[in-house]
């Protein structure tokens, strides 16, 4: 096993382009793959009220 990748856990989804426009194959991601997150809009809101209530840092 001389590739150190290959023991590696996960793997990478499927891309679609190249340089700057590379993006994961949306046809190839699935539950497994993290694509599903359905309280970022919760977690949002408290990031932004922890943001109104510290005073930022200079």
């Amino acid at each position: 096993m001389s590739d150190p990748l290959d023991k590696a856990t996960s793997k990478a989804p499927p891309t679609l382009g190249e340089g700057c426009v590379r993006r994961y194959d949306p046809d190839a991601l699935g539950d497994e793959d993290g694509t599903d997150f359905p309280d970022a809009a919760e977690l949002w809101r408290q990031l932004q009220e922890q943001q109104e209530r510290t005073p930022e840092q200079e």
